[in-house]
């Protein structure tokens, strides 16, 4: 036996290595820094490995060694053959390549950043493969090819019209990927005949190939989808989907042209014609004119690629169809290495074998029937679809039809109408010629009544003549003649432009008679033109509509043949059906006969859940274990020198002890759940790893916080966290062991943590003066008397307003005018957060006192109450303040300086208020942005009563003029030592102030319970500590307008604020 099995594994080893140098060889040979194509035989030789050892291991392991980076040619190559394994390669090429995405991104981003004409290349073939994969990994049901049928992707887009939609971007952003990589190709190359025939352009042009064969399919989808799309959506909704599709489609279709011009394409690859304009999504029946584009590689092409691999080994054929039926059953390698059991397969197993092919093939048939069927009915409905599409069209072509044969019956109307106008205006016309033949009569009338005047002139001439003749002898006679002579004359005259006038007046009016009757005739050959062709457009109309009725009969009667032939089709498969059903209770049959097989995988899985218990058990053990140094490395801190310097608050310490606790509930119910489950032990696992951290945290905290306790105290804490320790590390070693798993309890712990929580409630500060139950009453009540102190403020202002404007005038006015304004303005804005600050209050009370009452929430939260208190009071006390120091500015009698601190004084106080209301107020409130809106209003008002306090004093101080001309020098170097003394005396002075006023904050932070450790190192906590009534400046006053001990430390004002 030995004998046998080492020749068969040297056999195995010496194939797999020749195996590996074939691979090693074409994968060298094909990416290489050269600017030439990848040869197709190598490419061949590399993707028939892929179908050897199934997969892109060997590829993958030779391509990572390749220096990608150094060299763009090499990038572009390799991306390349990429492209071919992911196309033509074996199924499982998709999973080995999806596991190098992040390489593949990389590799592009870094030649993306590079001015390199193939680096920008590869950065957008980069993007394609990622984007390849990335759509074939999320539908699988699709080749890597694209090579899929219309079954198929209706399978793949599914009926809900979210998922076909969110595809038809995907399609979308797919191929806007292969033609953005197409269009920069080819921008960079010069489309002539002679760049595409060297070297260094094909080089570019070879990869187009894949992507034109990938642009055919990937424009098929994106139709197919489309029009899936406006079946089931309005078109307005699609407009953005429609003119991406253009802008692809011609886009496109550029590509197609371009590459079909080129001499390198035309003996390579068949490139299909695109339709001349897209197609029109709004109309279904559009669908039967779409032309699927296939892409041809030529046979001789192929026959090139064969004879080149003419000195290899055959190779096999991928094909799935002839890979089942050429090549023989093949053994694994213990069949290759011992041989077949018992000299060949049992008889039961062939048998089984062959049950489960025929079985196999049956299902197969019985799914191809199934898709046949629901093709047919796609197809049918879709049939439907068009003709209801159809007669929709028909009807709204009826309809446009009534609408028009509407509107020309109104025109006939309308025409009738200007034939009766017509008519009127002949009428109008008949008495305007009888008024122009009664003026012609009248024109004759006065023509012979001329002639008679003509007439009578010349027997007046005549006569004229005659007494001329006659009245000769006499001097008066002859005057007389004359006389006569020249009114006959003049007369004559007179009648002759008469009569002129009228005739050009006759003239005139007959010729405009004559333009309106030629406007009228003309007007009447129009209305009898258009009465004309609208009598001939109804007669169409109502021909067009018998035609419209008589189609519409047809269609109804195609409608009524399609329902028949549907049911036809409907009775055909339920009689498929039903023989579907008999072989199916068939296969059932003899399925039965497999199920023994089913036992033995069932004691299998008796065998795997004892196995699990057995992991899962062991999980326990580690956790607890690590859990147990946890603890253990906490207690040995205690014990520490270095950790006596940490200290710790009683509040951090209660809330760590508080999340302990929560913890513990955690353990006790993953326990219970993993004595139910012992399969799974998750939840306790992760129980434990929370409370070995909580508990840890917790002792730490509680030793850090006994160093800073009484010694009573801090005894019984450091104990009680021992004792923490002590019984987490006992419950630990119970869940360590299956026979005391059971009687595990965390009770003890929970009751030490709890000794431990109240033991930092009792060193937590308490209020001096305030009682636990009077903090809700005394709450509302001191913001109730901020808000009083705030208008008395306003009111005593405004008094004083009124009797500075009495007492004084001119520029002292002005400037106590501008002071008292800025007061009340400061006033009005404390007044506007005061409200808004009770109001956030109100909201923070509303969402966290849950159940319990008010007051039991202020009880509850004592700390952040008695901060609030104390800012309410401070900002009632400053106001006060502001109102009795500008008093004393109008009247005087006070300085500057004390106006301008109680403004910082406010401004301090309200800020104060705001930090108190904002620790409990939600992030996102917006009565909180209204609260620090106001805030800030505060600070704008308290700055406008410095500047408003400052220009005032600048303009009543007078300044003394310095003249040093008289002195000598002995006098003047004596003065100078006078100044010179004096400004170390005020520099002293200021010096002792200044640590006055240190000790003052010192002894203000004591009384108000804050430690100076915490006061030194700015901690945001310390405002919930101040004591509201502990801090009493002057005894005079009522309660609510002392100043209250602030909480954070107040501004230093620098020199210059004091002049």
């Amino acid at each position: 036996m030995n004998r046998t099995m080492k020749p068969r594994r040297t056999d195995l080893g010496a194939a797999r290595e020749n195996f590996d140098k074939r691979q090693l060889n074409s994968i060298s040979k094909a990416i290489t820094s050269a600017e030439t194509p990848v040869k197709e035989k190598h490419a061949r030789r590399i993707i028939l490995g892929t179908h050897t050892e199934k997969g892109a291991f060997t590829f993958w392991s030779y391509a990572l060694g390749f220096p990608l980076a150094s060299s763009s040619i090499l990038s572009w190559k390799f991306c390349h053959v990429l492209h071919k394994i992911l196309r033509d390669g074996h199924r499982n090429v998709l999973q080995d390549c999806m596991r190098h995405h992040s390489s593949l991104v990389e590799i592009g981003k870094m030649w993306s950043n590079l001015h390199d004409k193939y680096g920008q290349l590869v950065a957008l073939y980069t993007k394609l493969l990622c984007t390849k994969m990335e759509f074939h990994i999320k539908h699988s049901e699709i080749l890597p090819n694209l090579e899929a049928t219309d079954e198929v992707l209706e399978r793949t887009a599914g009926t809900d019209i979210n998922n076909v939609f969110q595809l038809t971007v995907e399609v979308f952003d797919y191929l806007d990927t292969e033609l953005r990589l197409a269009e920069t190709v080819i921008r960079q190359l010069n489309t002539s005949i002679a760049i595409s025939t060297l070297t260094s352009g094909q080089c570019r042009l070879a990869p187009l190939i894949q992507v034109i064969q990938d642009c055919s399919h990937l424009y098929h989808f994106t139709v197919k989808l489309l029009f899936k799309l406006h079946a089931c959506l309005p078109a307005d909704t699609l407009q953005g989907h429609r003119d991406r599709f253009h802008d692809q489609f011609h886009s496109l279709k550029t590509f197609f042209n371009k590459a079909r011009d080129m001499l390198y394409f035309k003996r390579l690859i068949q490139i299909p014609k695109l339709p001349d304009s897209p197609p029109n999504f709004l109309h279904a029946a559009s669908l039967a004119k779409h032309v699927k584009p296939v892409v041809v590689i030529p046979d001789e092409y192929e026959s090139e690629t064969q004879e080149d691999d003419d000195d290899d080994p055959p190779l096999i054929d991928i094909s799935e169809g002839n890979s089942l039926q050429a090549q023989p059953p093949q053994l694994d390698i213990f069949d290759q290495t011992f041989g077949p059991p018992n000299g060949g397969l049992d008889d039961r197993d062939l048998q089984i074998e062959k049950l489960q092919r025929d079985l196999e093939m049956l299902r197969a048939e019985l799914e191809r029937v199934k898709e046949e069927a629901q093709r047919y009915i796609t197809q049918l409905k879709s049939q439907i679809n068009s003709l209801e599409a159809e007669l929709e069209e028909q009807r709204a072509q009826k309809q446009h039809a009534l609408v028009e044969n509407e509107q020309l019956r109104m025109e006939l109307e309308a025409t009738r109408r200007r034939n009766a106008e017509h008519e009127s205006s002949q009428a109008f016309f008949i008495e305007a010629e009888k008024r122009a033949q009664a003026t012609e009569q009248r024109y004759n009338k006065m023509k012979e009544k001329h002639t008679e005047l003509v007439a009578s002139h010349a027997e007046l001439l005549r006569k004229s003549a005659d007494t001329v003749k006659m009245l000769s002898a006499t001097q008066q006679t002859q005057e007389e003649v004359e006389r006569t002579k020249q009114q006959l004359s003049f007369e004559v005259d007179r009648i002759r432009q008469e009569a002129d006038m009228k005739l050009e007046e006759q003239k005139f009016e007959m010729e405009k008679l004559k333009r309106q009757l030629e406007e009228k005739m003309a007007e009447m050959m129009r209305i009898k033109g258009t009465l004309q062709s609208s009598e001939k457009t109804t007669e169409q109309m109502n021909s067009s509509v018998t035609a419209l009725h008589a189609e519409k009969e047809r269609l109804m009667r195609s409608v009524s043949e399609k329902e028949a032939e549907l049911s036809s089709l409907r009775q055909a498969a339920q009689v498929q059906q039903s023989s579907l059903q008999q072989e199916r209770e068939r296969n059932s049959r003899e399925l039965g006969e497999l199920q023994g097989k089913l036992q033995e995988k069932s004691s299998q899985e008796e065998q795997l859940k004892q196995k699990l218990l057995e992991e899962q058990f062991a999980l326990l053990q580690g956790t607890v274990t690590e859990a147990e140094n946890i603890i253990q490395d906490a207690v040995a801190k205690l014990d520490d020198p270095l950790h006596i310097r940490c200290t710790s608050s009683p509040d951090y310490l209660i809330s760590r002890a508080e999340a302990t606790l929560g913890s513990v509930d955690k353990v006790k119910k993953g326990h219970a759940d993993y004595l139910n489950n012992m399969r799974d032990a998750g939840g306790l696992l992760r129980a434990l790893t929370q409370f070995s951290h909580l508990a840890a945290d917790t002792i730490i905290n509680g030793s850090a916080t006994a160093h800073m306790a009484p010694t009573d105290q801090a005894d019984r804490l450091t104990e009680n966290c021992r004792g923490c320790a002590t019984q987490s590390l006992q419950f630990f070693k119970d869940l360590k062991s299956k026979t005391s798993l059971q009687r595990a309890d965390p009770a003890s712990i929970r009751l030490i943590v709890q000794k431990i929580l109240h033991l930092g409630e009792e060193l937590r500060p308490k209020g001096m003066d305030i009682r636990q139950d009077e903090l809700g009453d005394l709450v509302e009540k001191e913001m109730a008397a901020t808000s009083a102190a705030i208008e008395e403020a306003v009111r005593r202002i405004d008094e004083m307003m009124n009797q500075a404007r009495k007492d004084t005038s001119g520029i002292k006015l002005e400037v106590n005018e501008r002071i008292l304004n800025s007061c009340t303005d400061l006033m009005k804005a404390i007044r506007m957060l005061i409200i808004a600050s009770t109001d956030l209050q109100k909201e923070i009370v509303e969402s966290g006192k849950g159940a319990a009452t008010i007051k039991e929430f202020y009880v509850r939260n004592s700390r952040w109450t008695e901060g609030l208190i104390s800012a309410a009071k401070a900002v009632g006390w400053g106001a006060t303040e502001m109102v009795e120091s500008a008093d004393k500015v109008v009247l005087h009698t006070g300085k500057y300086e004390e106006l301008i601190v109680c403004s910082h004084e406010i401004a301090a106080s309200t800020a104060q208020l705001v930090a108190a209301s904002k620790v409990k107020a939600d992030r996102n409130s917006k009565k909180l942005s209204v609260l620090q809106q106001a805030s800030r209003h505060v600070n704008e008002m308290a700055a406008n009563v410095v500047g408003s306090t400052r220009t005032g004093q600048e303009h009543l101080e007078e300044k003394e003029t310095m003249d040093f001309s008289g002195m000598s020098l002995i006098k003047l170097r004596k003065e100078e030592m006078e100044s010179q003394v004096k400004l170390l005396e005020l520099e002293s002075q200021l010096e002792n102030e200044r640590l006055r006023l240190g000790e003052l904050r010192k002894k203000h932070y004591d009384l108000a319970g804050v430690p100076l450790e915490q006061v030194s190192e700015g901690n945001g906590e310390t405002s919930s500590l101040a004591n509201p009534v502990a801090m009493l400046p002057k005894p005079s006053k009522p309660a609510l307008l002392k100043k209250p001990a602030l909480a954070q430390k107040p501004n230093v004002y620098s020199k210059t604020t004091f002049k």
